[in-house]
């Protein structure tokens, strides 16, 4: 029997990853693990609508709010624009005239929306721990050892790196710095096209089922075709054959709200509602996308539901909280909106943007006090710019 009297004590120093899970230490080249500076107003002031408008009326002009289709309704009633991510970048370009840009969606989007904006704007994210999971797993340290793999296995000079708006100005600038372009959900179809004509093989990061989904579904590949690159293993999994056969190289990451469904959800919700289109976003699992009626971004989902006949009936693989605004939204249509899981799950990450770390935001620089900005360094922006142009530059 072991002697517990003489046992050596267990080693309890938390980790720096724990840490930063736990919320007690930040890292400035990671999405989350940062703290908002500030007294933020208690959720449960009933004047917080009222204090938002005010502050928003004395900025005027000055102050641009964007909000992302994933947050809440209390802030998106806010949002002078909704949309997707690049599509919100582009709109706070094109707004040069406001001083401030204040993001409602998650720090990926922010820095993007920095890059694309002037310097004399100021980008301004109402939490700074709204970070993105997806956009966590890949690193810049992780994505050049991966190319170091690659190298060492002869193919790099073959690779075009292909990456997901939804990653950090880090990724995008490797991205642009070796010849490769950004995508969107929507045009990852013609990116791909764009980086096969550069090159061989496709690095597409940082979300294995998007890139699968428009190279085996979009495309005709071969799952065959794809192989995943684990950065967490050595030489990410993978033999240099694998590497030299394979067309495309997908980074092992995924988006936790879109993983979240499966077929099993599918056909629980066919046998539930009986003539129920599935339409799921590709971000979901591929299997998962073979299983659906209809595959597209969130600004094709809401297309297709504003074009969908009277009385036809949905179910949605993607965020909640805009499912259950389109829902809403058409309802009086009689079109029948449901979410594809029956489990509850929200971007939890998106859904730090509150109204009261809203409020806090626009009270702050209403009293002129510049809070939560978003900067990309000028090298990082300089690459990370030249990924995106060759993305609007595509055909």
């Amino acid at each position: 029997m072991r002697d517990v009297t003489t046992a050596q004590p267990l080693d309890v120093t938390p980790t720096p990853l724990a840490l930063l899970l736990l919320g007690r230490e930040a890292d400035p080249r990671s999405e989350r693990g940062v703290e908002c500076p500030g007294d933020l107003p208690s959720p449960s002031d009933p004047d917080l609508v009222e204090r938002a408008r005010a502050a928003k009326e004395k900025l005027g002009d000055k102050v641009f709010v964007l909000g992302h289709h994933y947050q809440r309704d209390e802030v998106i009633q806010f949002a002078d624009v909704t949309g997707d991510s690049f599509k919100l970048a582009r709109d706070a370009a094109a707004r040069p005239e406001a001083e401030y840009i204040v993001f409602c969606g998650v720090h990926f989007m922010a820095e993007s929306a920095d890059i694309l904006t002037t310097d004399a704007q100021a980008v301004v994210l109402p939490d700074l721990a709204a970070g993105c999971s997806m956009a966590d797993m890949a690193t810049a340290e992780q994505v050049a050892e991966c190319w170091d793999v690659l190298t060492e296995a002869g193919v790099a000079d073959q690779v075009v790196p292909v990456s997901y708006m939804n990653s950090s100005a880090d990724i995008k600038a490797f991205t642009g710095k070796h010849g490769g372009t950004i995508c969107t959900s929507s045009n990852a179809k013609r990116a791909l096209e764009w980086a096969f004509e550069q090159g061989e093989k496709i690095l597409f990061l940082p979300d294995q089922h998007l890139g699968r989904n428009t190279a085996v579904r979009d495309m005709g590949m071969s799952l065959d075709d794809c192989v995943l690159y684990n950065p967490h293993k050595p030489n990410g999994g993978l033999t240099a054959e694998q590497l030299r056969d394979a067309k495309m190289i997908l980074w092992r990451g995924h988006c936790s709200v879109h993983g979240r469904f499966s077929v099993e959800s599918v056909e629980d919700v066919r046998a539930r509602i009986p003539g129920v289109n599935v339409l799921v976003h590709p971000e979901c699992k591929h299997e998962v996308v073979a299983a659906a009626d209809y595959v597209g971004s969130t600004e094709y989902i809401i297309k297709a539901l504003e074009a969908a006949p009277r009385g036809s009936k949905w179910a949605i693989g993607t965020e909640l909280n805009l499912v259950r605004r389109l829902a809403n939204r058409f309802a009086d249509e009689d079109k029948e909106i449901v979410f594809l899981d029956k489990t509850v799950c929200f971007c939890s990450t998106m859904n730090r943007i509150d109204l009261p770390h809203l409020v806090w935001t626009l009270e702050s620089l209403a009293d002129g006090k510049l809070v939560n900005r978003i900067e990309v360094d000028p090298e990082t922006e300089k690459y990370a710019k030249l990924a995106l142009e060759r993305m609007l530059a595509l055909p």
